[in-house]
Order: structure tokens, then C-alpha cells, then sequence
């Protein structure tokens, strides 16, 4: 999927929501969009900064927490970065996330199976699952074979 049609899924989102998509949460959103794999927020703000020379850490912050809000986006914690999700219009879907330490590849996967075990096992303990994203590290497929 284009980083454009990615735009335009993302607005019709925004629109059938009432939420407000404006021009920086735009540009941060296409900045992800066109990037492939996790980055920092700094990162972020510096490509920012060449569209917009007065954006400042809590501009990016801001529009972070507004596209990981509306699920455009994931906060990786454990590495403190953020990626586009591909398939947004899947509202509150679980997240897995395959992280590799040597090369930094992300990839998101998503398997019924995990999230039912999960479920479960936080049913079995009387906890309820208000939001996951499940982060697991190692080595990627390319890694591996080096």
C-alpha cells in the first residue's frame, strides 16, 4: 500500500471518527508512512523540521499521541520507537511485534491463537484486556541466514 493511499484510508478514518487531522499529524503521519521500519521520535522531528522549521519535541509528541490514538501507528516501548500499522481500518486489534536486535527490522504479525491464549489466561486471573501490544526480540529471517 502507497503511503498516499495510506493518507487517504487514514483521513476517512479521521472523518468517520469526528477526529481532527491536521496538517502536522498529516506530515508526521506521511513521514511514517514513506519510512520503512521503527524510528525515534528525534528522528522524526528532525525530518519534520525540514517541512517545518518551527516544529518542536512536543509537536511530534503531540501528533504521536494523536495517530497512535486513532491506531495509524505503534508505540514500540522497549525500543522506544514508533511504526506505521499497514491495516488501521482493524480498530483495537492486538499487536505482535517481531523485533530484531541486530538489524532493527520490525515486522507486525498477528495470530488469533496468541490472543486467545492471552485472553485466557487473563480471564483465568480475573484481569481484563484493555489494549496489547506484545513486543518479542531476537534475530530476523535475513539475520539468520548470515
Amino acid at each position: 500500500m502507497t503511503a498516499e493511499s495510506l493518507l487517504q484510508q487514514a483521513q476517512f478514518v479521521c472523518k468517520k471518527k469526528g477526529a481532527r487531522f491536521t496538517k502536522v499529524r498529516e506530515q508526521v503521519f506521511l513521514l511514517l508512512a514513506n519510512r520503512q521500519g521503527a524510528v525515534g521520535a528525534y528522528d522524526l522531528l528532525a525530518e519534520l523540521k525540514e517541512l517545518d522549521a518551527a516544529a518542536k519535541p512536543a509537536t511530534i509528541y503531540r501528533a504521536l499521541d494523536f495517530l497512535s490514538k486513532q491506531g495509524f501507528v505503534h508505540k514500540i516501548e522497549s525500543i522506544n520507537a514508533f511504526i506505521m500499522c499497514h491495516h488501521f481500518g482493524e480498530c483495537d486489534h492486538p499487536v505482535q511485534l517481531l523485533i530484531c536486535d541486530e538489524c532493527g527490522h520490525v515486522e507486525e504479525i498477528q495470530s488469533n491463537n496468541f490472543d486467545l491464549a492471552l485472553r485466557t489466561m487473563a480471564d483465568a486471573n480475573g484481569f481484563t484486556i484493555s489494549h496489547q501490544i506484545v513486543e518479542a526480540h531476537g534475530r530476523c529471517k535475513n539475520c539468520n541466514t548470515v
